[in-house]
């Protein structure tokens, strides 16, 4: 029973570290363009 007043502060720790960082990464732009990526190994690259 000892253990879950450290596991349960953990947890709710781990869940607010991952909802942080799926803020800043929707505020930083990760996921403004969610098409092009599927569709760019469809391009050729002429480059040459």
């Amino acid at each position: 029973m000892n253990v879950l007043y450290f596991l349960v502060p953990l947890a709710v720790l781990l869940a607010a570290c991952g909802v942080a960082a799926f803020r800043w990464a929707v505020r930083d732009g990760q996921f403004d363009d969610t098409e092009t990526p599927a569709l760019r190994i469809l391009l050729d690259d002429t480059d040459d």
